[in-house]
């Protein structure tokens, strides 16, 4: 567990009256034996929609030990609920620019068929939330090989850029992760069959890309929240792409989890120079 905001309610304060549970589309309040209670940290997202809506005042946020807000399991009890429920969340989502929790929202209305509010959706009927390239996608793996295309894709997800991928996206779950260099795959002939085949991904340049701070919140967000299994790091031989390394490192000093680290260098002729377990 790790400490996040997430909602106190004082229980002497509380007098049962349950207003505060229409303003919770997420479902983690309840009366239970005339009393407000949080049913599981795992519903609460910490945002506070209920704090106002308390005429006792007995609703405050704290940062504690909490198990991390569970967006999937919250999408599965919202959408039984029905479409006006699922549009209060949204909105609440979108208010408060909880971003990755709203992707991952939409992605999960996606996946199981459900009709979203209108005004979130392309004409098309998919989803449009800022660049349409940047949508969350999870995939499995081309298995046919077409000669045209020299081989099989071993991609699982979109998006891959750092900035652009969530650290809450269902694939990094309890993955195993491959970190590379924007020109590792340019370099490696059997990037996908050797190296990919397996992992997600997620790619940055630590020469040219801006904003490292927060690539050190997301990879410490998926060691720590999305409980990913291994990390391996793959870089060119060129001085400027050890940054990537020591940004990874960086963030497993921050993270409270302890995982396997493996760097790889490749070449800039598309050979593997070294491979190196740095952590077990």
């Amino acid at each position: 567990m790790a400490k996040r905001k997430i909602i106190k309610i004082n229980e002497k304060k509380c007098n049962g009256c349950g207003l505060c549970i229409p303003q919770c589309p997420e479902g983690a309040i309840q009366i239970i034996d005339g009393k407000a209670r949080l049913i599981s940290d795992l519903f609460c997202d910490g945002l506070g929609a209920c704090l106002g809506h308390c005429p006792k005042n007995a609703i405050t946020i704290e940062e504690r030990e909490a198990g991390s807000y569970d967006e999937r399991k919250v999408m599965k009890n919202i959408v039984a609920c029905g479409p006006n429920v699922i549009k209060a969340h949204l909105e609440h989502l979108k208010s408060h620019n909880q971003t990755d929790y709203l992707k991952e929202a939409l992605a999960y209305l996606q996946e199981n068929h459900v009709t979203m509010p209108l005004e979130l959706r392309t004409s098309s009927g998919h989803v449009h939330k800022g660049c349409p390239g940047a949508a969350m996608m999870q995939f499995a793996a081309d298995t046919k090989v077409d000669a045209a295309a020299g081989g099989p894709s071993a991609l699982r997800q979109w998006p891959v850029q750092l900035h652009l991928v969530s650290s809450s996206a269902p694939y990094f779950k309890n993955a195993d992760v491959l970190f590379a260099a924007d020109c590792v795959a340019y370099a490696l002939g059997d990037f996908h069959s050797k190296y990919l085949k397996g992992k997600s991904l997620a790619i940055a340049c630590p020469k040219l890309d801006s904003n490292k701070e927060l690539y050190l919140e997301k990879i410490t967000a998926l060691i720590d929240e999305a409980k990913i299994n291994a990390l391996t790091v793959m870089i060119m031989e060129v001085p400027c792409c050890s940054g990537l390394l020591m940004l990874v490192k960086d963030a497993l000093a921050h993270a409270k989890r302890k995982i396997p680290l493996t760097c790889i260098t490749v070449g800039i002729k598309g050979n593997s120079i070294k491979e190196e377990r740095l952590t077990d």
